[in-house]
């Protein structure tokens, strides 16, 4: 059985792809030191845990059927440190919960990072943007105001984002000293503190395993999420998610509108602002109560003075334009590439056409066929067949 596991839960958008892909990345080396993390394809936390909480995800739950005891397994053989994370299982109820750490025994730990609300909003919304979502941002942050949570977006976000209620889901059982929250530094900190942070916890040195660039959640700016947003309406009754995820999430999305965004950042209305600001302040006096090992500072999770308000759902109409375009420009690239993929494909196609048919027309083959055809009718040439097929195995 594991001497540890570190189970972290969340919270989506606050570097957990970064930690994600160096761990996979890793994941050799870190065994030799001890640390296990039980993975043999990028996504294979991510598949545990649509099965642990019987999670619908556009058809990928029906690869992570047993996924979650699998990858529990792995960590109970394991003599050493087990790291296991996905920032969904944040939103996990209570009784999975105890599924979860009855099903990993050994001394779990919890791991949860996060981030102040004012950041987390435009992200969460972007986030369902990219995820072939219609709604306006207006209609977004009304579904999160409403005190009854009715929308399924709304359950969503606070599920994986209520900082005090996560943290009680998966740590009431658990020693406080094991639930570890991290949170996210403030805009202007130094590009690596969140890392040395994760470090810290997981137990590893942050210079060793440093890295320059990893896999990230792409971030758009008001004029491209906009863009995003409408073609959602236009196409995603006719285009299927398998071709969504390739053509417009990772083609259109994270190869070309989020890189050198062209037009303002995502931020939150003024009123909006001073609602989640009293939210964050009501959230941190309460985990100042609770003991918790907090790496970084709890004021990190209040809000920094607000942005300019920029409405991606009324951008500006040059930034639209700019931003169409690049879709357009890229999406018709790709376009081209792909036909020239097919082209390829068609020709080596043909030229293994003309190879059977050139097998075909030898005398050898020809024979056979005629020995096959009288088989059918002749005891003789079936006979004959039949030793041709041992003689050949």
């Amino acid at each position: 059985m594991a001497k540890k596991v570190i189970l972290h839960v969340g919270a989506p958008k606050t570097g957990t792809s970064f930690v994600q892909d160096l761990l996979f990345s890793e994941r050799l080396a870190l065994a030799a030191r001890g640390i296990l993390y039980p993975a043999d394809r990028f996504d294979a936390h991510f598949l545990a845990a649509l099965d642990l909480m019987q999670l619908p995800w556009g058809g990928i739950e029906r690869e992570a059927t047993g996924a979650w005891d699998r990858l529990a397994e792995k960590a109970r053989a394991w003599p050493g440190t087990v790291v296991i994370s996905h920032e969904i299982l944040a939103t996990a109820s209570r009784v999975q919960v105890a599924r979860a750490l009855e099903s990993l025994g050994g001394e779990v730990h919890i791991v949860y990072s996060a981030r102040d609300l004012v950041r987390q909003l435009p992200a969460e919304w972007q986030e369902n943007v990219k995820h072939r979502r219609e709604a306006t941002y207006a209609s977004f942050l009304d579904d999160l105001q409403d005190p009854e949570r009715a929308s399924e977006l709304a359950r969503w976000f606070w599920g994986v984002q209520e900082v005090p209620d996560v943290l009680d889901r998966w740590g009431s059982t658990l020693p406080k000293e094991n639930i570890h929250l991290i949170t996210v530094p403030p805009p202007g900190a130094p590009r690596d503190l969140l890392w040395h942070r994760f470090a810290q916890v997981l137990d590893l040195d942050p210079e060793e395993y440093a890295r320059e660039e990893g896999r990230t959640n792409a971030s758009l700016g008001v004029a491209e999420v906009a863009v995003l947003r409408q073609l959602n309406e236009k196409i995603c009754d006719f285009v299927p998610n398998y071709h969504y995820r390739a053509l417009v999430r990772e083609s259109l999305v994270h190869q070309n509108l989020s890189q050198n965004r062209g037009s303002a950042a995502l931020s939150v209305p003024p009123d909006v602002w001073t609602w989640a600001d009293q939210i964050s302040r009501s959230w941190v006096a309460e985990l100042a109560l609770r003991g918790y090992d907090v790496v970084g500072d709890l004021d990190d999770l209040l809000p920094r003075p607000p942005s300019e308000f920029v409405d991606p759902d009324n951008p500006p109409a040059e930034d639209l334009a700019r931003a169409g375009l690049r879709a357009l420009t890229a999406m018709t690239i790709e376009a081209a590439r792909l036909r020239d993929e097919t082209v390829e494909l068609h020709e080596e196609i043909d030229r293994l056409h003309g190879e059977i048919r050139s097998a075909h027309a030898t005398r050898f083959y020809v024979a056979k066929q005629h020995l096959v055809a009288k088989a059918r009718t002749s005891p003789v040439a079936a006979r004959g067949l039949a030793a041709y097929r041992r003689w050949r195995a």
